[in-house]
């Protein structure tokens, strides 16, 4: 990767050796670490908590975009990164500089005197403080995994939550069983802090409002409470203060505009509920739609060295999703684009061991021509190119293992020329955030 050494790199991998696990969900550590640092996550400015499976990195975006077209000044937390650390925490709406981030870190790691606690959580710990000593209006704040236990659940008083669709992930760290993944995941919900809610499955729905219940939680819920659609070109958002006509999110496909809803209607919630009128404005929601950001996730690459090993003409697309419920929502934009510009796809796929790289491929079955399967660079958890090979192989789609992304896109470009009369060719390259990431570097 074309990604030079800085100081925070450093420490950072410092800061990796510091657990013996990648994740352990508990908060005891980070909460001992935030008390030796003084508590920042008492001076934080009023935070927005999104957790979910799929869906929260871009309703955490959409939220962020919609409170900056209002003029207010936004932290975000956000994981993983993509190419940089940086990424994860922006101050007050640009990414944290090299010193500043160096500077948290290296004061985390001398507090924490060598004590077990893990990467995300003496990360968490090192962004709370970054934030707390940045004036802004607003933290929008995303759950790294599950939502109890999560680094980020020390944030005790969220004006508002946000639960975006709720599926199986991570079974290794939250089991199998969806109602006790809905659990986990609603255990940001705070007492008096309204919650919005995506559309669930019945089982997960049941239990997310048992627990908003229990807690007299507002909850709001999508197709019920409020919704959004697209109808003529144009982006229809309806809730209980009434309907607006708003320009569709410039983030590619059908599920954008339910995660943009899901932002829509917490940000009408606080603002025109809660005395935060400024969060709710017709005009602010509209530039966050125009100018949201959130890459990765369907990208269009149209230019870069990667790009250019490709076939001329070729449409290509990145995105980071990893489980079935992303893989669908991936395949739907696929056919919606196909119904318009019809192109043979190809794919090019790596991901990580601990996802389900077959129930992954199903979507993709009747719409892909092939499949080129690689290992993610610098993973050791990733599949190799063998292993997936046979996992697309198994729901009948055409494959071939290659050893990196050159060399994928060099094997596409192999099989598009051997089949001159199939147009030209649209590739998506998917499967993980770490690849989207890779492809980012190496395309820069």
């Amino acid at each position: 990767m074309n990604v030079k050494t800085m100081a925070s790199d450093t420490a950072l991998a410092r800061l990796l050796e510091l657990h013996p696990k990648h994740i352990d969900l508990v908060l005891d550590r980070i909460n001992a670490l935030l008390a030796r640092l003084g508590c920042p996550e008492e001076s934080l400015p009023p935070t927005i908590h999104v957790a979910g499976t799929n869906g929260k990195g871009s309703v955490c975006a959409f939220l962020s975009a919609m409170l900056e077209g209002s003029g207010q000044r936004v932290h975000l937390y956000t994981s993983p990164h993509l190419v940089r650390f940086h990424e994860r925490i922006r101050l007050a709406g640009s990414k944290i500089s090299e010193d500043d981030l160096t500077m948290v870190l290296a004061e985390c790691e001398r507090v924490n005197e060598g004590n077990q606690i893990t990467f995300f959580e003496i990360t968490t710990a090192a962004a709370l403080l970054a934030f707390s000593r940045t004036p802004a209006e607003a933290l929008v704040l995303e759950v790294g995994l599950g939502g109890t236990f999560d680094a980020t659940n020390v944030v005790r008083a969220p004006v508002a939550t946000c639960i975006t669709p709720i599926s199986q992930d991570h079974q290794e760290f939250l089991g199998s069983d969806l109602a006790g993944i809905a659990r986990e995941k609603a255990g940001i919900l705070k007492s008096g802090a309204p919650c919005i809610l995506a559309r669930q499955s019945d089982e997960v729905r049941d239990v997310v409002f048992s627990h908003a219940q229990s807690l007299g939680v507002p909850l709001f819920i999508e197709g019920e409470d409020f919704d959004g659609h697209e109808e003529h070109g144009r982006f229809v958002f309806q809730d209980e203060f009434g309907l607006l006509d708003l320009p569709c999110p410039v983030l590619e496909g059908r599920h954008q505009f339910s995660n943009a809803a899901i932002a829509i209607a917490c940000l009408r919630r606080l603002g025109i509920k809660k005395s935060r009128s400024c969060w709710a404005e017709e005009g602010a929601i509209e530039r966050g739609l125009r100018h949201v950001e959130w890459p990765g996730r369907l990208q269009h690459l149209k230019a870069g060295p990667l790009v250019e090993l490709a076939p001329e003409g070729a449409e290509i697309w990145i995105d980071g999703g990893h489980n079935l419920h992303g893989a669908m929502a991936i395949a739907q934009f696929i056919a919606d684009r196909e119904a318009r510009d019809s192109r043979p796809l190809y794919l090019i796929c790596g991901m990580l061991r601990s996802k389900d790289a077959q129930a992954f491929f199903v979507p993709f079955a009747r719409l892909t021509r092939h499949v080129t399967t690689i290992p993610i660079e610098g993973e050791p958890n990733s599949f190799g190119a063998d292993d997936l090979y046979d996992a697309a192989c198994t729901v009948g789609i055409e494959a071939t293992p290659a050893d990196g992304l050159g060399d994928a896109m060099m094997q596409v470009s192999d099989w598009v020329r051997s089949r001159p009369g199939e147009g030209l060719p649209r590739i998506l390259i998917c499967g993980s955030l770490y690849l989207a990431g890779q492809v980012l570097a190496e395309n820069e």
